[in-house]
């Protein structure tokens, strides 16, 4: 975030002015400036009005918009539009439109309806991206190039023709011969080998199920080639204007597993991210932490939200406004976890088109609404929250989150479908956050040096060199946690023989030879209280001891959690799913032997989060209960919201409210 040159906390949204007459923008950059807005996105869904038809470019209205806000002191974060093709690309090149696993051909009339393999796509693409590039690489006005928009959010997978010659292509960079990709893939199962490259075509609809390690190739060739089309965008936007930097919004959220962001984060200057809540989750504060701290993993540091919203979305089956006080705890909560700049869909809620009951920071009520009261209070919070910006995260523990682990496990004729990636992750981040316990996600072949814990609740696919990491990391003092089901297979997909959990036996100290999944709704009672769902195995000690047992079922008497002796640190396996508090309960004690402390002992209730500066730190504390609490913090400390020293040594955060303390450090 520290190439983002605007001061403080960056503070806007998507703007899409070419939506309103003219006589509109000027009302729009007056508003802007009464709610601190101080950089906005413009040109996401312009394509169509940039170049009318090919070849031809209008750029007088980005000429008028760019302008403006830049003589009122608005920096802008500008697009490149191709997420949105024109109707006249595609009339002239329908076969760039993409084609479903069913081979049914997509039409046009909404957006990213193209096919990620292309040429006909890219060389669109790149010739608009070079066009904005050569005319505004020098505008005083633009601090960011927005390359398109949400990759892969409708249009992840394509199994055309074209995608298929991509796919092979790809595949020969990746296996050089045959022989390997045959190896790789275990083709001699129902006599799937390969004679010729040509024969090999995206695991579209069968009659059964596909190959496993096709399937996992295919997402991984999915992802690469959208990080292809953003690469290229981004070499053209370098050669025109490399002072500037580039982003794109990632998508970390609850149902968007399309792209592998590890490969993806070194390649942007500043990484973004959008996230939206759920109308059915309860606890959504819990989702905006876990994003928060995977996109700040992912960044290495500060990031940006690009896009959430200040009310309802449009795209839920019921789609809820906040409620009193939530929009400010959202975003505040965002920058807790590291966000130096926060962003909404959209600035003026469209009054035509697909998302006009998607909420805005000025809603169709205009000023006289509280979203709008909200928004203005919002802006004055962040401006007095300017020095948060560049501060980073503490954490002692860390989480393995991988993506060729959760496309694996969550592919069919797994021991259990109900397994599912994102929920067993949350399930164990979520006792760490009601702790207020820092946590980091990261790679399992990631530096480990700086945690006393590594927790991976869910790594059924792990390579060789992330099982030895991770093992060598307990090995050599730390604390490693691994959850059921993890281990099981290598980098393709293949079973590790010799019994589960596969990579990590020795170090665990447990080997097991048969699985148990337990069936929706079953569940078993467990040794000293509680009880466990989902998954059972026949767990057998080899050198681990035993710290909760079965106590019913066809495992009663088996362990069902352990605990070893690794070189000079401990391994723990979790060979089930335990009830909520017996899981948090096992969690606190394993995080309790690993020396890790919460960053601030707080009522129940009250989320605290972390962000050290280079001379102090900043304490947000968030109430998420219905009840005023109070908080010890440092006796020479400040709040920064209201703009006072603390008097002593405690806060008061009332129900629903934020306190962001600064405690200077030495």
């Amino acid at each position: 975030m520290s190439a983002l040159n605007v001061p403080g906390i960056a503070y806007g949204g998507d703007y899409n002015p070419e939506q309103w007459p003219e006589e509109v923008w000027a009302e729009d950059v007056r508003l802007m400036r009464e709610a601190g807005v101080n950089m906005v996105s413009v040109g996401i869904f312009s394509w169509a009005l940039l170049e009318p038809s090919e070849g031809v470019y209008d750029f007088s209205r980005m000429d008028r918009i760019l302008e403006l806000l830049h003589e009122n002191g608005i920096a802008a974060d500008l697009a490149t539009p191709t997420a949105a093709p024109p109707a006249w690309f595609f009339r002239k090149h329908p076969d760039a439109l993409p084609v479903d696993k069913d081979g049914r051909g997509l039409s046009y009339g909404s957006r990213q309806t193209f096919c990620p393999s292309s040429p006909a796509y890219r060389e669109a693409a790149l010739r608009i991206t070079g066009e904005l590039a050569r005319r505004y690489a020098d505008h005083p006005a633009v601090v960011m190039w927005h390359i398109h928009n949400e990759y892969g959010c409708h249009n992840a997978e394509c199994y055309c023709d074209e995608s298929a010659a991509a796919f092979r292509r790809w595949l020969r960079a990746r296996y050089v011969t045959l022989d390997a990709l045959n190896d790789a893939w275990g083709t001699t199962f129902w006599s799937q080998w390969y004679y010729d490259w040509d024969e090999i075509i995206p695991p579209r609809a069968t009659g059964a199920v596909p190959n496993p390690t096709h399937q996992l190739d295919w997402r991984r060739f999915c992802s690469d080639a959208l990080l292809s089309l953003y690469k290229a965008e981004r070499a053209v936007l370098r050669e025109a204007a490399p002072q500037i930097p580039a982003t794109t919004n990632f998508m970390v959220m609850y149902n968007f597993d399309a792209l592998d962001y590890w490969r993806w984060a070194p390649e942007l200057d500043v990484v973004s991210n959008d996230h939206y809540l759920r109308s059915t989750d309860p606890e959504s504060e819990i989702d905006i932490a876990l994003s928060g701290d995977l996109v700040r993993s992912l960044a290495g540091g500060p990031w940006l939200l690009m896009e959430h919203s200040t009310g309802a979305v449009n795209w839920q089956p019921v789609n809820r406004a906040k409620t009193a006080g939530e929009l400010r705890r959202n975003a505040l909560a965002h920058v807790a976890r590291g966000a130096d700049g926060i962003a909404y869909f959209q600035w003026r809620a469209a009054k035509a088109g697909a998302e006009q009951w998607h909420s805005a920071m000025l809603p169709h009520a205009g000023t006289d609404s509280q979203i709008w009261r909200d928004v203005v209070a919002l802006g004055a919070d962040l401006k007095a929250l300017a020095e948060v910006r560049g501060s980073t995260g503490t954490a002692q523990t860390a989480i393995v989150w991988d993506w060729d682990a959760r496309w694996a496990m969550e592919m069919p004729s797994q021991p259990s479908s109900e397994l599912r990636y994102l929920e067993l992750a949350r399930s164990w981040y979520e006792p760490l956050w009601r702790e207020g316990v820092a946590v980091d996600f990261v790679r399992p072949d990631a530096d480990l040096s700086q945690y006393r814990l590594v927790l991976a609740p869910s790594l059924y696919l792990v390579d060789d060199e992330g099982a030895a990491n991770l093992t060598g990391f307990a090995e050599r003092g730390g604390t490693l946690a691994v959850g059921f089901h993890s281990g099981a297979v290598d980098a393709n997909c293949h079973v590790r023989l010799g019994g589960y959990p596969g990579a990590f036996r020795e170090a665990l100290g447990v080997r097991t030879d048969e699985l148990f999944p337990l069936l929706p709704g079953e569940s078993h009672g467990l040794s000293g209280g509680g009880t466990a769902s989902l998954w059972s195995e026949r767990v057998h000690l080899a050198g681990a001891e035993a710290v909760t047992s079965y106590t019913e079922g066809p495992l009663t008497g088996i362990p069902a959690v352990t605990r070893h002796t690794h070189g000079t640190g401990t391994t723990w396996y979790l060979a089930t799913h335990p009830d909520p508090t017996t899981l948090a309960a096992l969690l606190d004690r394993i995080r309790g032997e690993a020396g890790v402390e919460p960053v601030r002992a707080t009522p129940e209730g009250v989320e605290a989060a972390l962000r050290r500066g280079p001379d102090a730190d900043y304490l947000f504390l968030i109430n998420h209960g219905d009840q005023s609490a109070e908080v010890e913090v440092r006796s020479d400390a400040t709040d920064l919201l209201a703009g006072k020293p603390v008097e002593g040594g405690t806060v008061t955060v009332a129900a629903g409210d934020v306190v962001v303390v600064r405690e200077p450090r030495g």
